[in-house]
């Protein structure tokens, strides 16, 4: 394929994006589209029954508030019931509940004292913000110490003030509880479903290999990999000493990465691969998804061509070690980077956030918004909730996508959620109705929330207004005074958290893009370098720091993708800038497949690169690098350097991405 063939080719994409006249914007378009994600039945049910039941057990004891708190807690649990190994559930809904916990507390203490309440809620949310940039499980953290606290501030709650902590809590440690059932019976399930998701995965890949659907295969196989990583070393960092199974999982994704390898060599052959490469890889899907051991079969064809043979071998020895039961491999932990204890992560974590200067900006953000909302609420002398500052809090979520589509979507989903909660206060007598009501509506929040985030906010917002029904008493008449404070909270977030930060509307995504080019510079003086270690232990090093350059840049590659694919729901100019820098991020993704792949070929038989061959490419990489830095929008021009190397050099694909990749982003003129 020419260089301008494999331009067009890679901006095929951008061009299918282009509105067409009188349609809805493509941001809008984009938050709008419903996930693939499929629906999550068991945390289905899980909510449907957190919810419900001690809503019933209130009315049993003709303590409806309370049942209404158990069940508030819970839906915090629901929130936060995101991890599929039990070990990362217990973090991911016990340490937010107690922050949780906090944030009810504290705003109960302050309801109804109008600047002090202001006053604190805003240092609470200046703290939120700050500590959700810690990681996953921070961040729901502080989403639910802002959101109690938001809720304690501007509902009456029982007395005394331990009263709500306590029943919230309760609600959600009954998730907890809930969703750790299983625990006995399916054990280390969980994890080894990921492991086995990750060779179907690469089996699906290599069935594509030459094909067009190759490349969304390849990045379903990152994907993969990066949640079966995260699971089996999150659950190396809560088990004290060596775990036999813990290794032997290691040891089955860490012997999967030579095939991962492969398959860039054998998609850049132009033909499929045997079908039964892929067949006998589904095979050792199974084998560990069952936990089978004994002596594996293998009917594969022989191997024609150095990809074939990097597969051949990579996928004897994979069966080897799928199937033995007690692998004893050298450093099985360390292969591709051993996390650090619990304790230093935690506080190097907390260190970092106190120096960064993007985390104070963000508790910054936060904090002037709820202050506002605040003020709005507690001190202004207009009839006006808490739901204001709700909605500021659910919207500025960094991690959760872009400001100025979220509150969009935030109206958007309310007004939907609101007319379902309209029909059910309308139509519904109060009292023992509400219990199937609530297992209904509980039931569709993890269902709408794997297909977005309109569809999160119009399932959530039902179930809030009528737990605070059962607080407030107020009927139908909660429905047209929380659409309008929906859309107040909106405003304050675009104006006091978007427009007033230019960072949040000056896309620094071309600095993002130019920072993995430069990762993959490197990544090609890795795979080629000229250091060539004598010894055994020296050449086993040096093959681990490839393998985890190669990890680190595409899980690198992943969160650029995602990144983009939030700014492209912006509006412009951060979502046009996006869009026009997409092609590039295909480009890139190829640069770093056509290393891999030219890598694989050298340890099967390629004659190796020379060192100007390779010092050519890298520092056309960095050119690259420093030309996207320079451009605030690419220009395309045709054309591009000539390859460095002959035809038959093991490098010809990598040049022939890097000409095309410059050929996107090179600045006009």
């Amino acid at each position: 394929m020419t260089t301008e063939r494999r331009t067009e080719h890679i901006r095929s994409g951008h061009s299918r994006a282009r509105q067409i006249p009188l349609t809805p914007p493509a941001w809008l378009l984009n938050g709008l589209r419903p996930s693939s994600a499929p629906v999550p039945w068991a945390a289905v049910v899980r909510a449907g029954i957190a919810l419900s039941v001690p809503l019933a057990v209130g009315f049993a004891l003709d303590e409806p508030e309370y049942g209404a708190l158990v069940s508030m807690g819970a839906l915090s649990g629901v929130i936060g019931d995101t991890a599929d190994a039990y070990r990362m559930r217990v973090l991911n809904i016990a340490v937010p509940q107690l922050f949780g916990a906090v944030g009810v507390a504290v705003g109960t203490l302050v309801f109804g004292h109008g600047w002090l309440a202001v006053a604190v809620l805003t240092l609470v949310a200046l703290v939120s913000g700050m500590i959700s940039s810690i990681g996953t499980v921070a961040s729901v953290s502080g989403l639910l110490l802002l959101l109690n606290a938001v809720v304690g501030a501007g509902l009456p709650m029982p007395r005394p003030w331990w009263t709500a902590p306590l029943l919230l809590t309760a609600g959600g440690l009954f998730v907890l509880a809930l969703s750790l059932a299983g625990w006995p019976l399916r054990g280390r399930q969980p994890e080894r479903v990921a492991v086995a998701a990750g060779y179907r995965a690469l089996a699906d890949t290599l069935e594509a290999a030459g094909g067009p659907d190759y490349e969304e295969r390849r990045r379903e196989v990152t994907q993969a990999l990066n949640q079966a990583y995260d699971l089996v070393l999150g659950r190396r960092a809560l088990v004290h000493g060596r775990s036999p199974s813990l290794v032997r999982m290691l040891a089955q994704l860490n012997v999967l990465i030579p095939l991962v390898e492969g398959a860039p060599a054998a998609h850049l052959r132009g033909r499929p691969l045997p079908p039964e490469i892929p067949a006998a890889v589904r095979e050792l899907a199974a084998a560990v998804e069952d936990g089978r051991t004994g002596t594996p079969v293998l009917d594969l064809p022989p191997p024609h061509g150095q990809s074939e043979r990097a597969i051949d071998a990579a996928l004897r020895h994979a069966a080897t070690i799928v199937h033995l039961a007690e692998p004893r491999m050298h450093n099985v932990d360390d292969r591709l980077g051993r996390p650090a204890a619990l304790g230093i992560r935690a506080r190097r974590a907390v260190r970092d956030m106190m120096f960064s200067r993007a985390s104070w900006r963000y508790g910054i953000r936060l904090a002037v918004c709820i202050g506002l909302a605040q003020v709005l609420v507690s001190v202004v002398p207009i009839e006006r909730s808490y739901w204001v500052a709700l909605t500021v809090t659910f919207v500025l979520k960094p991690d959760f996508g872009s400001v100025f589509s979220r509150a969009v979507l935030r109206a958007l989903g309310t007004a939907v959620g609101l007319v379902l909660a309209a029909a059910v206060l309308a139509e519904v007598p109060r009292g023992w109705w509400d219990v199937p009501v609530m297992a209904v509506l509980a039931a569709l929040i993890p269902a709408f929330s794997a297909k977005g985030y309109a569809f999160q906010t119009a399932a959530i917002t039902p179930v809030i207004l009528l737990l605070s029904d059962l607080l407030n008493h107020q009927g139908f008449d909660l429905i047209r005074p929380r659409l309008l404070d929906s859309l107040i909270g909106c405003a304050i977030t675009l104006v006091a958290g978007y427009l007033l930060w230019p960072e949040s509307w000056h896309t620094r995504i071309g600095d993002r893009l130019a920072d993995t080019v430069d990762d993959a510079a490197r990544y090609v003086e890795r795979a080629f370098g000229t250091d060539h270690p004598d010894t055994e232990a020296g050449q086993r090093a040096a093959r681990t720091a490839r393998l985890q350059a190669r990890r680190r840049i595409y899980r690198d590659l992943s969160g650029v993708r995602t990144e983009f694919q939030r700014a492209l729901t912006e509006p412009p100019p951060t979502g046009a800038r996006a869009a026009a820098w997409w092609p590039l991020v295909v480009a890139v993704e190829r640069i770093v497949d056509a290393t891999t792949a030219a890598r694989v070929r050298v340890n099967h038989g390629a004659d190796a690169p020379g060192p100007d061959e390779v010092e050519a490419a890298v520092r056309e990489l960095r050119g690259l690098a420093e030309g996207v830095r320079a451009s605030r929008t690419p220009a395309a021009v045709r054309g591009g350097p000539a390859p460095m190397g002959g035809e038959d050099s093991v490098l010809a694909p990598v040049h022939q991405e890097i000409a095309a990749a410059r050929a996107i982003a090179a600045p006009a003129g």
